[in-house]
């Protein structure tokens, strides 16, 4: 146990990413830090699953990730709320990127929606997109502040002052995201009270920067500010790795997303236990903004040079939403991916939480042993 996992009351100095509750849940029960991603969820859903993981987390901590991104449409061209609204943001979205979709599922085989049939389908958007919006990601961030969570991270960038005062003021900590040691810089000026340094090989928003690299240099730029290490991270090795770099902890995802728990749908996890990291791509097709996913026919569409490129957020995770709903439901698997790091190259068989935990602690400290060893 190190000061970091002193101050959050916790045995190991892993923290784990999730959007599912129960890998969140066994994460915290096996003695790291569980973080529940919640970017998809209402407000409304946000209460039921953090009275779940109260509940099935046996008294241990949890987190919980927010995404506030500095840059969304809404916010940068100055609308009225009500421009966040799935119909309002629909409407943004230029018809060469909407017949550039379509043309893409007509090359898959996937059935052509009237405009009636994609109205009643998708017209109303779901809380994916909320997240997204400058106010859609208020409201989550209001309904996360009520439950008075001992970890709120923000996923792009430091939250606002006014969040970070909050999360104090009842004894929370605050974490965020960066890519690159200025952003780590900004974050501490904030107040954050945990830097999370994201390499080029981790999944979902992600800098250029490569772990070896990024996280000593980080390290030294924020002076005594924990930092977590994320990024290719799934073993105790690795894990290790990251400790002498300088970091406290670790900050995994992608490991997660074919554990027994996870609510990655089969298909996937099948995938991914015969993915290499070589398989994975750091693209805009998804969000946006550079997000590592598994590489499908949509990423090399919307990465070609032919394309017309990707929108800002969320126009394009509009677009990515309901194109892959479409290609899921008709069987079109070539389109449909997500996201997930290099990592998933050893993500070759399916375990439980419990056991993954297990032996990346154990092999972390067999490890640190050797290591000692070797130094005399």
């Amino acid at each position: 146990m190190n000061e970091l996992c002193a101050d959050f009351g916790i045995e190991y100095p892993i923290f784990a990413f999730s959007h599912c509750r129960d890998v969140v849940a066994a994460v915290s029960r096996a003695g790291g830090m569980g973080v529940l991603g919640i970017v998809a969820f209402s407000p409304e859903q946000i209460d039921i699953e953090l009275d779940w993981l109260d509940q099935h987390s046996g008294g241990r901590p949890y987190g919980v990730d927010v995404v506030v991104p500095v840059s969304t449409v809404d916010r940068d061209k100055q609308l009225a709320g009500s421009a966040s609204r799935p119909r309002e943001l629909r409407a943004m979205i230029p018809p060469s990127h909407w017949d550039y979709a379509e043309s893409l599922m007509a090359e898959h085989g996937v059935p052509t929606l009237t405009a009636q049939e994609r109205d009643e389908r998708y017209g109303d958007g779901d809380a994916t997109t909320g997240g997204f919006t400058a106010s859609g990601g208020r409201d989550q961030i209001a309904a996360v502040l009520a439950r008075r969570p001992p970890f709120l991270v923000s996923a792009l960038g430091p939250p606002p002052i006014e969040v970070v005062e909050q999360v104090h003021a009842y004894g929370g900590k605050v974490g965020t995201l960066v890519g690159k040691p200025h952003q780590a810089v900004r974050g501490a000026q904030a107040g954050v009270d945990v830097i999370i340094c994201q390499s080029y090989e981790a999944a979902a928003h992600t800098g250029e920067i490569g772990s070896m690299v990024l996280t000593p240099d980080v390290v030294d730029a924020v002076g005594d500010v924990p930092v977590l290490a994320a990024g290719g991270i799934g073993s105790g090795r690795q894990m290790a790795a990251a400790m002498c770099l300088g970091a406290q902890g670790v900050w995994t995802g992608s490991i997660w997303l074919t554990t027994q728990e996870s609510e990655t749908e089969p298909a996937l996890v099948d995938r991914m236990l015969a993915m290499s990291a070589t398989d994975t791509v750091r693209s805009r097709a998804q969000t946006g903004k550079p997000n590592r996913q598994m590489r499908t026919a949509w990423t090399e569409a919307w990465d070609a040079p032919e394309g017309p490129g990707a929108l800002s957020t969320p126009l394009q995770y509009i677009l990515y939403r309901e194109y892959t709903d479409r290609a899921r439901r008709a069987g079109a698997r070539e389109l449909v991916g997500g996201p997930v790091g290099q990592v998933v190259g050893r993500m070759n068989k399916v375990r439980s939480v419990a056991d993954v935990m297990q032996e990346m602690v154990e092999e972390y400290i067999a490890t640190v042993e050797r290591m000692a060893a070797v130094l005399g």
